[in-house]
């Protein structure tokens, strides 16, 4: 399954799940209105002349197609460009307010519910700890959550909601032992539909995608992806996780699986061979944390309010890094990427010093026949996982694929 995306900075298009459930949704928009607004998203603001030139479309079809996103709302004009001759060019951006869109992130210690406008901003937000995840207290957060935003929202505003995207760890009950489960409790998400039964209970369609990759998405569509267009991607979250971008799309290869980054065999401070995941996780962070005597919990409460919690942070940072520029050294052994991408569940001072330590850890490996990326902190931040899944129902309604806005721009440079 990949993200559904942003032109020509995002992944290709999801089989669409429910696409035209809900009374409410606004109708999918025309081939050449999806291409009008994928450039306008792609580039923040473009005139007539511009994506008339860019998209191979004739002046006149793009002065009706604008005209009637400008009459739905979807575009908003910008101040007029004078130029030294004729008459100044208007442009166009697209309307944050026009299309709204439920996030959901599942994680395993906290869930996050976001409502999201056209560009990526976040309007509301809730969230919720527990200490393990169990579909029964999922499907009432979500549930309770859609009700009490909907509650806060004009009828008007109801009516511009797109749909609903949920980021999930595909395999839920793994690794349950790390998180203090108990034995067998979370084998009841074996087999569990978590997409159909969120959808039976909400007026809206429902999209799911692997938590990380979504993370990977939000980054290349809302972050560092325009100036990148092939990089790795890690976020640090319970457990660590990641993605892949090549030529401006999240690859996730055949079974969907590409970029599952936790798995990677990386050394430990002692030498040991580890997966990355036994080391560069916050579940680790809170296992340290407990043996220096603190309680880690506030670790879960709001992932922008972290404390310093000085000696155990300090050695979780350093451990991190070190497993991290091994697993960025394999990466750049095997694809040429221009960066490294880390982002996490935590406040961006903690990821600034996970990024310089990382540095630091890669300088000192043996990187002989390794061209390796730039090594660069995330630009979305804690909520990159929910951004992406609010991205699934809007940009599958309202942009068109990846590789077909490739062809079309080549198409009209052709000519």
């Amino acid at each position: 399954m990949s993200l559904v995306h942003d032109p020509e900075d995002t992944p290709t298009t999801p089989a669409i799940l429910d696409p035209t459930g809900g009374a409410n949704q606004l109708g999918v928009r025309a081939h050449n209105e999806r291409l009008v607004l994928s450039l306008v998203r792609r580039h923040g603001a473009l005139s007539k002349a511009d994506i008339a030139r860019r998209s191979g479309l004739s002046a006149q079809t793009v002065s009706v197609i604008m005209r009637e996103l400008e009459k739905d709302g979807l575009l908003s004009r910008n101040a007029p460009v004078r130029g030294r001759v004729g008459q100044p060019s208007i442009p166009m951006r697209l309307n944050p307010d026009a299309v709204l869109s439920f996030g959901v992130k599942i994680g395993r210690r906290s869930a996050d519910l976001v409502l999201m406008d056209f560009v990526g901003g976040i309007r509301m937000q809730l969230h919720q700890t527990y200490p393990y995840p169990l579909p029964q207290d999922i499907i009432a957060f979500v549930t309770a959550g859609i009700k009490e935003l909907e509650g806060r929202l004009s009828d008007e505003q109801r009516r511009k909601i797109a749909g609903m995207g949920v980021a999930a760890p595909f395999e839920l009950w793994n690794w349950a032992e790390q998180v203090g489960a108990p034995s067998g409790a979370m084998d009841v998400w074996r087999g569990f539909d978590l997409r159909a039964e969120i959808a039976s209970r909400v007026a809206y369609p429902v999209f799911l995608q692997n938590d990380a990759t979504s993370a990977c998405g939000a980054e290349l569509v809302f972050g560092v992806g325009p100036r990148y267009p092939d990089f790795v991607y890690f976020f640090i979250g319970s457990f660590i996780g990641g993605g892949i971008v090549l030529n401006s799309s999240v690859f996730v290869g055949r079974t969907g699986t590409a970029g599952a980054l936790g798995p990677l065999p990386v050394r430990g401070r002692n030498g040991e061979n580890r997966q990355l995941l036994e080391i560069a996780s916050i579940f680790v962070l809170e296992n340290l944390l407990r043996d220096h005597g603190f309680d880690p919990r506030p670790l879960w409460y709001s992932a922008d309010n972290w404390i310093d919690f000085g000696e155990p942070l300090e050695i979780w940072i350093q451990d991190t890094a070190k497993a991290l520029a091994q697993a960025i050294v394999a990466a750049a052994s095997v694809l040429d990427f221009s960066a490294a991408v880390i982002d996490g569940g935590f406040p961006d001072w903690v990821r600034e010093r996970v990024v310089r330590a990382t540095t630091k850890a890669a300088a000192e490996l043996d990187l002989q026949g390794v061209v390796m990326p730039e090594i660069i902190e995330g630009a979305v931040g804690p909520q990159a996982r929910a951004i992406g899944g609010a991205s699934l129902p809007i940009f599958a309604r309202y942009l068109i694929d990846q590789n077909v806005l490739f062809k079309e721009i080549e198409h009209a440079e052709g000519h």
